[in-house]
């Protein structure tokens, strides 16, 4: 098959092609029951821990709210223990999700939002700037942490995604709190929806419903 054919076949919206979900990422780590330890101290979903005979051993979790797991144990992979790097946790508020970690006995840095563009890959950059986004604009606050081989971890606090990224038709939130937070901030943009139109708005739950559709979605938001 030619170059042009494969752009064809890629770029043809008429081939079908079957849904391929992220399930599992891999992890290297040296220590597979301090491992264990770390994370079942952040609270995340034991979801297996399997041996064999042959001394393969897998463990999983998944963080709250999460579709994707991750994996780490003896056999599993070679790549060298702590490799794994800015690995992402979005978080629906980064402020909360930091208190929680540091709650949990979590080393966690300062929140920090981006002086430049990579700043957030950058470990020590000067370019990191303290403190969240100015304006809270979603994708552009961050914290990190690592766990005991150094993978690091990447929380990124988004409240709106960006346009394309979800199908309004399977919009879902992920955790209640994400639905509780989703729901307080369309009850403040609802505020000042009536305040423009000078009344109570009795259609309430369908403009809400909207909202959280939109912002999830990465529509425009309602008025």
């Amino acid at each position: 098959m030619t170059q042009l054919e494969e752009e064809q076949v890629i770029g043809d919206e008429s081939v079908a092609t079957m849904d391929m979900k992220l399930e599992v990422v891999v992890i290297p780590v040296s220590d597979v029951d301090r491992a264990k330890n770390f994370y079942g101290r952040l609270g995340w979903r034991l979801d297996a821990d399997f041996r064999f005979d042959n001394g393969f051993r897998v463990v999983q979790f998944t963080p709250p709210g999460s579709g994707t797991s991750i994996q780490f144990g003896t056999k599993v992979t070679p790549v060298a223990p702590g490799s794994a790097q800015s690995l992402y946790l979005v978080v629906s508020d980064i402020a909360v999700a930091r208190e929680q970690l540091v709650a949990r006995g979590v080393d966690v840095s300062e929140v920090f939002h981006q002086g430049a563009p990579g700043a957030h890959f950058q470990p020590g950059s000067s370019t990191r700037l303290s403190g969240p986004s100015p304006d809270h604009t979603s994708y552009r606050s961050y914290a990190t942490f690592s766990d005991p081989d150094g993978n690091s971890w990447l929380l990124q606090e988004v409240t709106t995604l960006a346009p394309g990224r979800v199908d309004p038709a399977e919009m879902k939130l992920a955790s209640v709190n994400d639905l509780a937070s989703a729901l307080r901030r369309a009850a403040a943009a609802h505020g000042e929806h009536e305040k423009r139109i000078g009344r109570h708005d009795d259609n309430w739950p369908d403009w809400y419903a909207a909202y959280m559709v939109a912002e999830q979605s990465g529509q425009e938001l309602p008025q």
